[in-house]
């Protein structure tokens, strides 16, 4: 299910709505509520739920959904959904995992 969100041409960068659109699939999924609507605006005080320790699942999700990888100061530096999608939009995607 995962690859469903992966840009198949790492050269060719998701659009805002595809990289908002798949955050919401990827927070519904994280925590387990349908019925999240994210916006650029969304904060985790607007989220029922996202503590310090879903603010981590959240952050190992985001890299292994959208292959790409980030700093501790890249992740201190997120005040909302929008900066997180900033960042995925500008991040390089790292290899496909190699199957085993």
């Amino acid at each position: 299910m995962s690859c469903l969100f992966r840009r198949k041409d790492p050269t060719l960068a998701m659009t805002e709505p595809d990289t908002l659109a798949a955050l919401t699939d990827l927070f519904r999924e994280l925590f387990m509520d349908d019925t999240i609507v994210l916006t650029p605006a969304t904060t985790a005080d607007d989220v029922d739920g996202w503590d310090s320790f879903t603010h981590l699942n959240m952050i190992v999700a985001v890299e292994s959904r959208f292959r790409i990888k980030m700093t501790t100061a890249e992740v201190e530096g997120l005040t909302n959904i929008g900066d997180l999608i900033a960042m995925i939009q500008r991040k390089p995607q790292t290899a496909a995992p190699t199957p085993t």
